[in-house]
């Protein structure tokens, strides 16, 4: 079935008949590098905790330091919460034999959902390359987690296509031979018109891509955010974006406002073609995330403290 012709159009009222109640949350954390930085994840991952998503994950950079803080933090919100975990794992800056024995210390603290990636270069170097002993690419990494355990395995598509890549055919290729691999599912890097998304459900259904491709949501507050995220992932910010922010740079409440409308408005347009799984980039803040579940009907039992 195409979906190409869902527009993102403007505010259709319809779409807020009724509330969201059979969708599938998730979260995306990362480690924090400071006391403060992980008072407020942890305040984030409690207040977010009783929404019962399906999963949270965390990130994971290159870097020893990096990789600590992420196993830290993954095994924290497993012993201390309710929550299934998903460790964030990348290629980069690690032998073949670092990363299995991460992912052997995973399987040893009870997580059985993985996120593998490639990951991006380390700061100051220009392009990805692969560590002489380590794994090559996402692929790579897949067929290596496969091998160790029966992990759940989540990968990266890039509905605009990945960076370095030359053609969306390519990626799709890429994501193809991921997905072959063993990934069972696969999550989006954001985009921002529903219909970049359905293009892209459309040429992954031609490509034979059977898995779950769970659109990746980000509730944008800052100019700056988006150029981050924009850079890091290809995505195109349409100018009506841009105008919804203008003369907004010293009001953050109003922009914190303006940025939940915007994401549960693209969150109503998927679930009206058929989406029920989404998963938020929450920045470890969980206001935003949290008012955007609230207006979608996705709300915590009634009684929960805070409530």
């Amino acid at each position: 079935m195409s979906h190409a012709g869902l527009s993102a159009g403007v505010l259709h009222p319809s779409l807020f008949a009724e509330p969201v109640r059979d969708a599938n949350i998730s979260f995306e954390f990362f480690p924090p590098k400071t006391p403060k930085m992980e008072e407020t994840l942890w305040q984030s991952i409690k207040k977010l905790e009783p929404l019962d998503p399906a999963f949270v994950s965390v990130t994971y950079g290159a870097g020893g330091s990096t990789r600590e803080r992420t196993h830290r933090t993954v095994k924290r919100i497993v012993e201390e919460t309710s929550l299934v975990t998903a460790a964030h794992l990348t290629c980069v800056g690690a032998s073949r034999d670092e990363v299995n024995d991460v992912i052997r210390q995973y399987k040893d603290d009870g997580v059985n959902h993985i996120v593998a990636l490639r990951g991006d270069a380390p700061e100051g170097v220009d392009c990805y390359t692969p560590h002489p002993d380590g794994y090559v690419n996402a692929e790579d990494l897949v067929k290596g987690i496969r091998d160790i355990g029966d992990f759940e395995i989540s990968v990266a598509a890039y509905p605009e296509k990945h960076p370095d890549s030359p053609t969306l055919a390519a990626d799709l290729e890429n994501l193809k031979r991921k997905v072959d691999a063993g990934a069972t599912r696969a999550i989006t890097q954001l985009f921002f018109e529903p219909d970049v998304y359905f293009r892209f459900l459309d040429h992954c259904q031609s490509y034979g891509i059977d898995v779950p491709i769970v659109p990746g949501v980000l509730p944008v507050t800052t100019g700056a955010m988006l150029r981050t995220f924009v850079a890091n992932c290809g995505a195109n910010v349409p100018a009506w974006l841009s105008e919804m922010f203008d003369g907004l740079d010293d009001r953050p409440e109003t922009r914190k406002m303006v940025a939940a409308a915007i994401a549960a408005e693209q969150v109503r347009k998927l679930y009206a073609g058929g989406v029920r799984d989404f998963h938020f980039y929450t920045a470890n803040r969980a206001d935003l995330t949290f008012a955007i579940c609230h207006m979608l009907g996705h709300r915590p039992p009634a009684g929960t403290p805070g409530e």
